[in-house]
Parts: structure tokens; C-alpha cells; sequence
């Protein structure tokens, strides 16, 4: 049972990988019509990579399992929000991805270390450095966007700092790959908001970055919580 179990999750997560370097492609693509077709391809990356999770054998005993899980479904309802462009979809699609990193924090802080650490406060250096030009950017696109851009950097940043701050009961090799995921989603929504944000005419393979280091962000924080359990 465990190795078909174990055979089904890695199928799953070959499919996701797939998938993400084909909607990857797609996403900056010139035409119009290509990248109308995300609308099946972007919808698929959460739920395999989910799946490929829940079947992991190695989960089964994971105690970031279940808010990894949840902080999953967060990001399939973000990604599916942001296929549209507006105002109103980034602000939803912003407040489901905060809902999945107040997930994947509620997991991390679990079993957080109580010795301190510097790590979390450069994160919110870098938070401080560098939201209020991203506000300022969302500011003169839609005034609604600003507080939108100033509360969702605060709970990545914190969902950030979160993974930096895991005790050493967490297996190594998870630390090791919660904190890459995490990082990574921090690049692919700073790649998110500079396009949207800073840059007057962002080149289209911007989007293929986005969504590159997005797919890697969660595959990695999905093979953290794997690990978590497998030791």
C-alpha cells in the first residue's frame, strides 16, 4: 500500500511540475488567446500538488501536513481570483493568499524554536524598506490597492520570518526546504508587484518568472512538510 502510495504522490508530483512549466510558458506569452488558456492550466497546479501531498507517505505522520493543506487551498483560490485583472480580483485574490500564509504560519510557529534568531527581524527590514514604494505604486493605480499591498506584505513577511524561526525537532532537510519555499514566494510576489506596481511596461516574461518561482515556492514548501514526517 505504501508504495503505490508513494508511486501515486510522485506521479502527481510530475504532473505539477509539468503543468507549472507549461503554464509558465504561457503566462508570458504575447498571445492573447495562449494565455486565455491558463484558465485550465493555472487551476490544475494547487490541487496536484495537494493531492501528490495527501499521498505522500512520508506526510502521514507530518505535523505540517494538515496547515500546509490548508494554506494549499488558500493559494488555489488566489490563483483562480487572479486569472482576471481588476481591482477588485487582486484584492480578493491578495486576501486568499494571506488566508493560506496565516495557514502555513499557524504550522511553522507550532513548532517554532525557542531560542532567537536574527532571521526574522532582516524580514521585516526588508518589509519596511520596501512596501511603502510598493503602496505607493498601488496607491496611484487604485487607492484601494494600497492598504491591500501593506497588510498582505506584513503576513508574507511574517509567513517568511515563520519558517526561519522552526525548532530543530523539525527535521533539517525540512527547515531547510520550508525556508527556500517560503523565500521564493517572497521573490515571486516582489516580481508581482514590481510589475504591477513599479513598472510602466513590464516585458511579458516577467509573468513566466512569476509563476516559476511561485510553482517552485510551493512545491518546496509542500516537500518541506513531507519531510517534516519522514524521520
Amino acid at each position: 500500500m505504501s508504495t503505490a502510495m508513494k508511486r501515486a504522490s510522485t506521479g502527481l508530483k510530475v504532473a505539477y511540475v509539468a503543468v507549472a512549466a507549461v503554464d509558465a510558458v504561457m503566462a508570458g506569452s504575447r498571445s492573447a488567446r495562449v494565455r486565455g488558456a491558463r484558465t485550465v492550466t493555472k487551476p490544475l497546479l494547487v490541487p496536484l500538488l495537494a493531492a501528490s501531498l495527501a499521498t505522500d507517505p512520508r506526510a502521514a505522520t507530518s505535523p505540517l501536513r494538515t496547515t500546509t493543506i490548508a494554506a494549499q487551498a488558500g493559494g488555489w483560490c488566489g490563483d483562480v481570483l487572479l486569472l482576471e485583472e481588476s481591482p477588485e480580483r487582486f484584492m480578493a485574490g491578495a486576501g486568499s493568499f494571506a488566508l493560506g500564509h496565516a495557514a502555513y504560519i499557524r504550522g511553522f510557529r507550532a513548532h517554532r524554536s525557542t531560542t532567537p534568531v536574527r532571521g526574522p527581524a532582516a524580514v521585516a527590514a526588508l518589509w519596511a524598506v520596501t512596501t511603502p514604494r510598493l503602496a505607493l505604486g498601488a496607491a496611484r493605480k487604485d487607492p484601494r490597492l494600497a492598504p491591500t499591498v501593506v497588510a498582505y506584505n506584513a503576513v508574507l513577511s511574517s509567513m517568511v520570518a515563520s519558517t526561519l524561526g522552526l525548532a530543530a525537532s523539525v527535521p533539517q532537510d525540512a527547515r531547510r526546504a520550508s525556508q527556500a519555499g517560503a523565500a521564493l514566494f517572497l521573490v515571486s510576489d516582489g516580481l508581482i508587484g514590481a510589475g504591477e506596481f513599479l513598472l510602466d511596461d513590464p516585458p511579458p516574461r516577467l509573468e513566466t518568472a512569476v509563476m516559476l518561482t511561485y510553482a517552485a515556492a510551493q512545491l518546496l514548501l509542500a516537500e518541506g512538510a513531507a519531510r517534516a514526517g519522514s524521520h
